[in-house]
């Protein structure tokens, strides 16, 4: 019976512990909602870009990359926005296939990254 107990303080006490853990330790930066979205067609030639994220993230530290179709890749100029948000327009794009590249840094220290692919029609 000492033995049963013995678990159970033991389930108790890691329970407990996670609880009290902070949350930010969960908080990698994850794309909630994107402009363009994966696979958008979206109207050429200037495109908004908007990408926000379920934690707020570093901007000095984050950015964005254009992928052209022939590989070609350009840094996307960043506007200020919301703590949880990277925006920018790109301009100019001819009809073609594209990707965006993002790469953040959230508050609890990690790094993540991610493309988003979208093509611009006339």
């Amino acid at each position: 019976m000492q033995l049963r107990s013995a678990y159970g303080l033991a389930a108790l006490l890691l329970g407990a512990a996670l609880g009290l853990s902070p949350f930010s330790a969960f908080a990698h930066a994850i794309v909630v909602a994107a402009s363009p979205g994966p696979n958008a067609q979206v109207k050429a030639p200037d495109v908004p870009i908007q990408l926000r994220f379920n934690s707020r993230i570093d901007h000095e530290r984050s950015r964005v990359s254009l992928l052209r179709a022939d590989g070609r890749a350009e840094t996307v100029p960043l506007e200020t926005s919301a703590p949880d948000t990277l925006a920018g327009k790109l301009q100019g794009l001819p009809p073609g296939k594209y990707r965006l590249r993002w790469q953040v840094l959230a508050v609890d220290g990690h790094i993540t990254r991610g493309d988003i692919p979208f093509v611009v029609v006339p």
